[in-house]
């Protein structure tokens, strides 16, 4: 076994998991995760992707092989705790839609039972971060707002608790090409300035070399390799070829108009 890193967050070592008609959605996955980073996993539908992402904070559990967070194997867990540790945002966002934006993003808060006039705060605090402000915002149900504004709502939410790791699946992917633009900007100012530890998952080549601070392709469950991006540019990996060729092709035809 790898001798264990550190300063990794979260840390595969051989790990596999397969459906339970055997089929392996994920084999021998090595993988380190640094404190701090952006590390994006990119790759097709079905490559494997959302598979480690749920691997991590215990959705799901390998067969074989082990998941180190934050120096503590997975199994040594308690899972509430785990996943109270973990910040987690996904593509349809999953906002309880009976209740107000205040209490959907104070919702881990309240269950940690923090005080009322703390929860009010931190609250605030979010909704002005991921620009919502909170006069305006908090008493506001999910269906009153746009989809980029219930994608900032559940940013908040994910970050409520200051939680050190966050993951992130697809979070942007349904939204329209403008209000993604703007999102990714916030995200990647807000990243800077906290500073969390962030698992991102995208098949958008474009989004994972904007957010990335590494990216991590994946192809058939298998890891293909992890990149800064100036060297997913380089590499001669077929796989990551294709993409940038994707990109390249993309830049030819703006500069052809």
């Amino acid at each position: 076994m790898a001798e264990q890193d550190g300063n990794a967050a979260i840390e595969f070592v051989n790990v596999t998991y397969r459906t339970a008609e055997g089929r392996a959605l994920l084999s021998s996955l090595n993988l380190r995760v640094q404190r701090g980073e952006t590390l994006v996993l990119l790759g097709r539908s079905g490559s494997g992707k959302t598979t480690t992402l749920k691997l991590i904070n215990g959705l799901l559990v390998c067969q074989e092989g082990k998941i180190i967070v934050d120096g503590k194997s997975i199994g040594d867990w308690d899972l509430i705790r785990l996943r109270r540790h973990i910040g987690y945002a996904i593509q349809d966002v999953g906002l309880f839609p009976h209740i107000t934006v205040e209490r959907n993003v104070g919702l881990v808060p309240r269950l940690e039972k923090w005080p009322p006039e703390k929860i009010r705060a931190r609250t605030e605090e979010l909704l002005e971060l991921v620009g919502l402000p909170a006069a305006q915002f908090r008493s506001r149900y999910p269906n009153q707002l746009s989809g980029g504004q219930r994608q900032r709502v559940g940013l908040g939410r994910a970050l409520a608790s200051d939680p050190p790791i966050l993951l992130m699946d697809e979070p942007f992917g349904a939204l329209d090409p403008l209000t993604r633009a703007d999102i990714q900007h916030q995200f990647k100012s807000l990243q800077q300035r906290l500073n969390k530890t962030v698992v991102f998952v995208t098949h958008d080549v474009r989004e994972a070399m904007f957010l990335g601070t590494r990216i991590a392709v994946m192809d058939s469950g298998r890891l293909l390799g992890v990149y800064s991006p100036q060297a997913f540019l380089q590499s001669k990996e077929p796989v990551v070829s294709d993409y940038v060729n994707v990109l390249r092709s993309e830049m030819d035809l703006f500069k052809s108009l």
